[in-house]
């Protein structure tokens, strides 16, 4: 170990501890209308942002602008014949806030559909990329390569006036939005699939397009799992951490693409989007310790306590908000009992979903044990035979991009100021709750 690394470590765990111990004794104290806990516990339930497009509550689950996913599944436009609603109606409700007709879902297809031709320094920008980078990474720097037809970017750089902000933003959400699917694809296809590439079929819808390209167009069920999984990745509030980095990030007025593309690397973290990845993997090795085939209950439970008692986390469950079963767990859960009823890998986590909340529920540390999203996706997609689990994180992105895009063009609408917080030392904290204390 270098000296400079030695010092540190020397000062810095120390003060960690230091800080931990005064952080424990002094979490209720207050700190205006919030309480220190608050602050270090990354400022959860702390009210700081306004975000139109959809709003979370603790035990209802998400609500994008007043309809619950049922509601979503039951009211946007659908296409003849299919079950599933289309993510460019739910695109619609968000930017609007009214419930699409057909023919206005419809528009938002075919406006995406004009706008979805990737420059080609695009895919040569990822061709360069070693074959081993992750898909996340290769997702975030084509995001990044697009920058280049940023209308917001030239538009700023000629002078434009602050009311119309907006629409330089809505064109280049709008050509992002178009665009990803397919870069989205080329990815996946170069990564897993020896580089062999399927065209954009126009005719399909977003998300049955985007099943297409990636090589699943054959089957109907698939197509129908593309638009839920859109339709229910697509928004969980403005401060995660996705949605939060493209509004702090945008707040600067950094182009979307360059907000976009920070909320990716934020959705990258495996305490945020990477989690779906990690759930189906955690599934598979307690198959596989299990000596494969379906463990009995007892087995699932057994394996759960050794997680646990190694220090490591069940993934898949527990949420920063929701005190109960994430309503888009339920959603897939749904989709799985109507087309994939008897998938063992299915019925696993189904298992495991009436197993582990009794478990996690006994430690009074864990405030959820109740299963989120990325509980159940992984088991879907793998039942369809996309096992590439490195690459689920980008098919988180593409449908999160829905939501965030949305918010901000509505940034921009309302004008809303550059992100800046206030941030004080710990020792700015011991004086504050020291002289409270006299």
């Amino acid at each position: 170990m270098d000296i400079i690394k030695e010092k540190f470590e020397e000062i810095g765990l120390t003060k960690a501890a230091e800080i931990k111990e005064f952080l424990k004794a002094n979490a209720e104290m207050q700190l205006g209308s919030y309480t220190l806990d608050s602050v270090v516990s990354g400022m959860k339930g702390i009210i700081g942002l306004i975000t139109e497009t959809s709003l979370l509550d603790a035990e209802e689950g998400i609500r994008f602008r007043g309809y619950s996913i049922p509601e979503l599944r039951e009211k946007l436009p659908r296409l003849e014949g299919t079950e599933e609603p289309l993510p460019e109606g739910l695109f619609y409700l968000m930017l609007t806030g009214k419930m699409p007709t057909y023919d206005e879902m419809y528009e938002v297809g075919s406006n995406w559909t004009k706008r979805a031709v990737v420059p080609k320094h695009v895919f040569e920008t990822i061709d360069a990329l070693p074959i081993s980078t992750h898909p996340m990474t290769q997702f975030s720097i084509a995001i990044m390569a697009m920058q280049t037809e940023s209308e917001f970017a030239a538009a700023y750089r000629k002078g434009v006036n602050k009311k119309d902000y907006w629409l330089y933003t809505f064109e280049d959400a709008m050509n992002l939005l178009a665009r990803l699917p397919r870069v989205a694809a080329y990815i996946y296809r170069r990564t897993y699939k020896n580089n062999v590439h399927i065209e954009p079929n126009p005719k399909l819808d977003w998300a049955a397009n985007f099943a297409h390209m990636l090589g699943y167009g054959e089957s109907e069920s698939f197509k129908e799992l593309m638009r839920l999984y859109m339709v229910i990745h697509a928004d969980h509030e403005g401060g995660n951490v996705s949605a939060h980095t493209t509004h702090l990030v945008g707040s600067a007025l950094s182009d979307p693409y360059l907000a976009f593309s920070a909320a990716m690397n934020g959705l990258a973290g495996p305490l945020h989007g990477l989690a779906n990845q990690e759930v189906i993997r955690w599934v598979l090795e307690l198959q596989e310790a299990l000596g494969g085939g379906k463990p009995s209950k007892q087995q699932i439970e057994d394996y759960i306590n050794k997680t646990i008692n190694e220090g490591k986390v069940v993934p898949g469950y527990g949420h920063a908000v929701l005190r109960k079963t994430d309503p888009r767990f339920i959603a897939q859960m749904n989709f799985a009992k109507k087309h994939m009823p008897n998938d063992e890998l299915v019925n696993i986590v189904w298992d495991v979903y009436d197993v582990a909340p009794n478990i996690l529920g006994s430690f009074k540390k864990i405030k959820n044990p109740w299963p989120n999203v990325d509980a159940h996706s992984g088991a879907l997609l793998v039942h369809f035979g996309l096992k590439e689990y490195d690459f689920y994180t980008v098919m988180f992105g593409v449908s999160r991009a829905l939501g965030v895009l949305t918010s901000l063009i509505w940034d921009r609408a309302l004008g809303l100021a550059l992100e800046r917080p206030k941030s004080v030392t710990s020792d700015w904290l011991k004086n504050k709750i020291s002289a409270q204390a006299k």
